[in-house]
């Protein structure tokens, strides 16, 4: 059996275009290797609690949608062509989910981790299957002609995404749409899932501090859930 260590780091790159869109943009890589997932359980429950818990005691009675980075990301949407209000940004999709009566949902351990950071922090975070993605991730404005592999009514379906709009794909394809909006179905976490990538993606206003604080906090999780797992934080690049 290979050493945990023996693959280099996943490279993930942002396209000029998309640092010319929003310049405040700044991701960060959480990188795990040698995972255990599994279905929900208390564990991952009471995590997701938690955030709720924290989530409500920032609003502070507000909507979500009027938190100072959400109305960031609601900016960067509208400047390369999206409806926020109908394609909402992951981190402000979880929060109206956990403000409202039906609450987060319960996916899996993995999955449950970083939908718990993001709704803690209103900071988009998405996890993607590192077997499953072919070269390093791009951040990049699509021209139209890429393909991306969804699911609708059970039935596997390629979409396009609109020339301009801002995707993230691989060597084989967009793998998540509108930049944190959807995620495909090819590189998502699943309970096989054994080595993965966590990205966390700020936009000014936020502090650089409060982006590391969640990318370590998510970070011990994996740690705790997973303790046989090698996690790195780092810059992406």
């Amino acid at each position: 059996m290979p050493a945990l260590n023996a693959a280099p780091p996943l490279k993930i790159t942002v396209a000029p275009e998309v640092h010319d869109l929003a310049p405040g943009f700044v991701p960060l890589v959480v990188e795990a290797r040698g995972l255990t997932n599994g279905p929900s359980d208390e564990r991952s429950s009471a995590l997701l609690d938690d955030a709720v818990r924290r989530l409500t005691g920032r609003l502070a009675g507000r909507a979500p949608h009027e938190d100072p980075h959400l109305i960031a990301w609601r900016e960067a949407y509208t400047a390369f062509g999206a409806k926020p209000s109908r394609t909402r940004n992951s981190a402000e999709a979880l929060a109206r989910r956990a403000v409202a009566d039906g609450g987060l949902p319960r996916i899996n351990l993995l999955v449950d981790l970083y939908n718990a950071v993001s709704v803690a922090h209103l900071l988009p975070v998405g996890g993607e299957d590192t077997d499953h993605i072919h070269g390093g991730m791009r951040l990049v404005r699509a021209n139209g002609a890429e393909t991306f592999e969804t699911a609708a009514g059970g039935e596997p379906v390629i979409e396009h995404p609109e020339p301009g709009e801002v995707v993230w794909q691989d060597d084989t394809g967009v793998t998540c749409r509108r930049w944190n909006w959807r995620q495909g179905v090819r590189t998502r976490l699943t309970g096989d899932s054994v080595n993965a990538v966590f990205l966390l993606e700020r936009l000014a206003p936020m502090p650089l501090d409060a982006l590391h604080a969640a990318g370590n906090e998510l970070a011990e999780g994996l740690r705790q859930l997973c303790p046989a797992a090698k996690v790195t934080v780092r810059d992406a690049g």
